[in-house]
């Protein structure tokens, strides 16, 4: 089963944080082969840490609830919240595996959450209960990865995780259709672990 877990920054935590970076390299080296994604992400000036994402491949909801509760970051306080949800690879390929390598060019996460209800005004609106695919138009080799967040029991599409290569925050945000979501969250992201 995937995960999606976004570990999102306390204020005023960046000391703590850079104290228990062995400690959390170390920890997430126990998961090595099941993550599928990982690495920063940051607010609008792009060098204040927002929190932290982890995609990974757990055996089930109890085993990625203790991967995202027990990481000693979360332990020691530096983050005020965890988004975990059940998630799915639609690419089917690891970070590692991207074609464009980890760096060269501007990375971001974007979260589409919380669909639109499907009684809202627009036509367009009325399919926002069911997962998307593949964003139409958008060149596959330009995701990292992307795959929607759903309810625990992987029946109900809850919002859109993309990590993505971009020009700009804006074409960034453009992967996900801004009609099926109540709201869209962009940040530049990098590729994570050791350097």
């Amino acid at each position: 089963m995937e995960f999606f877990c976004y570990h999102r920054d306390r204020a005023g935590s960046l000391a703590l944080r850079r104290e228990l970076v062995e400690e959390h390299w170390s920890y997430m080296d126990r998961y090595e082969a099941e993550l599928i994604a990982r690495g920063p992400a940051f607010g609008v000036d792009g060098e204040t840490l927002a929190g932290s994402v982890h995609i990974v491949d757990l055996p089930d909801p109890a085993a990625a609830r203790a991967f995202a509760f027990d990481e000693p970051n979360h332990q020691a306080g530096v983050y005020r919240d965890v988004l975990l949800r059940r998630w799915r690879n639609l690419l089917g390929r690891t970070m590692w595996q991207f074609p464009g390598g980890r760096t060269g060019g501007n990375r971001y996460l974007v979260l589409g959450l919380g669909p639109q209800r499907a009684d809202a005004d627009s036509d367009a609106d009325a399919d926002a209960g069911t997962a998307p695919g593949l964003p139409p138009g958008v060149d596959r080799d330009e995701l990292i990865a992307f795959g929607p967040l759903l309810s625990d029991d992987a029946t109900t599409w809850l919002g859109t995780v993309a990590l993505l290569r971009a020009p700009d925050p804006e074409r960034a945000r453009a992967v996900l259709a801004p009609h099926r979501y109540a709201e869209t969250e962009v940040y530049e992201w990098e590729f994570g672990g050791r350097r």
